[in-house]
């Protein structure tokens, strides 16, 4: 899955604040992804995240 840096990812289950859309701030083994509404910053691996990923929006 080509995901970089700088992208909106929408994901599946949403965050406890209710939005389910972050900012994609690290790629590699793991992605860091930050919440668009309240902030909170998640490392998550990346087999899970791809799993959850419903729509990738390009920051060109």
């Amino acid at each position: 899955m080509d995901v970089r840096i700088g992208d909106i990812i929408t994901v599946k289950k949403q965050h406890p604040c209710g939005n389910k859309d972050f900012l994609v701030l690290r790629v590699g083994m793991d992605f860091k992804i930050k919440c668009q509404k309240c902030g909170r910053e998640i490392m998550i691996p990346r087999n899970k995240i791809e799993k959850r990923i419903r729509k990738i929006v390009r920051s060109d």
